[in-house]
C-alpha cells in the first residue's frame, strides 16, 4: 500500500485547482499588464482572485499581494518592517525559536544590518506565552512575528490574543500562516494581523505561489525590482494560471473546513493513540492547541532518517521535519526549542495527513511503524545500551 502522510511538506493539485489553471495556460495566456483585451482578460482573473483570497481571511482585496510563496511573503514582511521601523529609530525585532527558517535565516540577515533579535521561548508544549512577548517588548520594538501554526510539530499560537497585545502597543504584527490557511479559520481583521503569509501548495494548489496580505497602511519595501506588477511592490509577470489555481483551492478547502476537519481528526487521534503504545516514545507538542492533521513523535533509541528510508520502503511517505532542512543531519530545531535533548530529537517522525487520506491508510502506518522502530532498536548499540542500563532511558 502506498500511504502519503507528508501533506506538511507539499499537498497533490486539486482537481478544482487544475481546473482553474488551465485556461491560462493555454486559452487565456495573455500578460496581465497588456493593454489589449486578450491581456486584460488575464488581469480580470486577477481581480478576481484577489477578491477570492480577500474574502477568506476577511481582507480588502488591495490588501493582497502574489508572491511565488510562502518565504518570499515573509522575507517581504519583515525586511518592509525592519526598514519602516528604522526610520523611525526602532531596530528591536521579536520572535520565536521555533519558527520556519525564511522567518529566522531572514532576521539572522537584519542582525548583521544592525538590528536586536529577540527569539521568544516555545516551551515544552510548543506555544508562546502571551506575558513573555509583553515582557520583550521595547519602545524600539519595530516588528512582532509569530507563526500561526508550527510546521513540524502542529501546534497553534494565541495569534488573536497576540494580535490584540501588539495593536495596543502599536507594534506591527506579522503572521507565518502557511501551515494554517485552508486549515484553520483566519480573520486577519479580528485577529489585528497586520501582515500575513500563505502558500498554496499547502492547500493543493501548485508549488510556486503564494500571498502576502499587508493591512493598508503598511509600507512595503520591494525585493525584487524590475516592474511595476503587484502595485509595484512585487516585480515579475504575474503567475496568473497559478494565482488562479491558489485562489479556487482557497476557495475549496475553506468553503470544505469544518467536514475535512471532521475527517482528518479521528485519523490524527487513532496515529497518536497506537504509536504512543510503543515503549520510550513521546508526543511532541501540545495536544490541545494543534493543527487537524499533523503527527510528530519521538522514538529512543534511533536515529529519524533510517525510519523514514525504512517507512519509505513499506510506501509510507514520511518526515522527521521541514522539508525545508531535510538534508541537515543537525537535529531539528522545533525540538530543541522544546527542549528536547540532541539524542531524542534525531529520532522523530512528522506524520501529516489531510482529506485525501483513509483510515485504511492510517492502519497500515499504525501496523508497520511499532515493526520498523523494533528493528532498527534491534541494530542499535544505543538501545542496547539503555537496555541494559549502560545509559539512562530520556524518554
Amino acid at each position: 500500500m502506498f500511504v502519503y502522510a507528508d501533506n506538511a511538506a507539499t499537498t497533490s493539485v486539486s482537481k478544482t485547482a487544475l481546473d482553474a489553471m488551465l485556461p491560462f495556460l493555454t486559452e487565456s495566456y495573455g500578460n496581465p499588464s497588456s493593454l489589449y483585451a486578450f491581456g486584460q482578460k488575464a488581469a480580470e482573473a486577477l481581480q478576481e482572485a484577489r477578491e477570492t483570497v480577500a474574502h477568506f481571511i476577511n481582507a480588502d482585496p488591495r490588501e493582497i499581494y502574489f508572491t511565488s510563496g510562502g518565504s518570499e511573503a515573509d522575507n517581504q514582511a519583515i525586511v518592509s518592517a525592519a526598514r519602516l521601523g528604522a526610520r523611525k529609530g526602532k531596530k528591536h525585532l521579536i520572535s520565536t525559536k521555533f519558527e520556519h527558517h525564511a522567518v529566522l535565516h531572514t532576521l539572522a540577515k537584519l542582525e548583521k544590518e544592525g538590528f536586536e533579535v529577540t527569539l521568544l521561548d516555545v516551551h515544552e508544549d510548543g506555544v508562546v506565552r502571551l506575558e513573555d512577548l509583553e515582557a520583550a517588548i521595547r519602545p524600539d520594538t519595530a516588528l512582532v512575528t509569530i507563526m500561526f501554526a508550527n510546521n513540524e510539530i502542529g501546534t497553534v499560537q494565541p495569534i488573536a490574543e497576540i494580535g490584540a497585545l501588539c495593536r495596543e502597543k502599536g507594534i506591527p504584527f506579522h503572521c507565518d500562516a502557511v501551515q494554517a490557511a485552508g486549515h484553520m479559520p483566519i480573520d486577519v481583521k479580528a485577529m489585528n494581523i497586520d501582515m500575513l503569509a500563505m502558500s498554496g501548495h499547502k492547500f493543493h494548489a501548485p508549488k510556486g505561489v503564494g500571498v502576502l496580505y499587508a493591512r493598508r497602511g503598511m509600507v512595503l519595501t520591494s525585493i525584487i525590482e524590475g516592474g511595476a506588477q503587484e502595485r509595484g511592490k512585487r516585480a515579475g509577470t504575474e503567475n496568473v494560471a497559478g494565482i488562479a489555481a491558489l485562489a479556487a483551492a482557497l476557495k475549496e478547502s475553506c468553503e470544505h473546513m469544518e467536514e475535512n476537519t471532521a475527517k482528518i481528526i479521528p485519523m490524527r487521534d487513532k496515529l497518536f493513540a497506537e504509536l504512543s503504545k510503543i515503549p520510550h516514545s513521546k508526543i511532541n507538542g501540545s495536544l490541545e492547541h494543534h493543527v487537524p492533521g499533523t503527527v510528530n513523535m519521538c522514538f529512543e533509541g534511533i536515529e529519524g532518517e533510517s525510519l523514514l528510508l525504512m517507512l519509505d520502503d513499506q510506501g509510507i511517505c514520511a518526515s522527521s521535519g521541514s522539508a525545508c532542512t531535510s538534508g541537515s543531519l543537525d537535529p531539528s530545531h522545533v525540538l530543541l526549542a522544546i527542549g528536547l535533548p540532541h539524542e531524542v530529537a534525531h529520532g522523530s517522525l512528522r506524520l501529516s495527513i489531510g482529506e485525501y487520506n483513509t483510515m485504511e491508510e492510517i492502519d497500515h502506518i499504525c501496523e508497520t511503524v511499532p515493526k520498523v522502530v523494533e528493528y532498527l532498536r534491534g541494530m542499535s548499540p544505543v538501545w542496547d545500551e539503555l537496555q541494559k542500563g549502560e545509559r539512562p532511558h530520556l524518554i
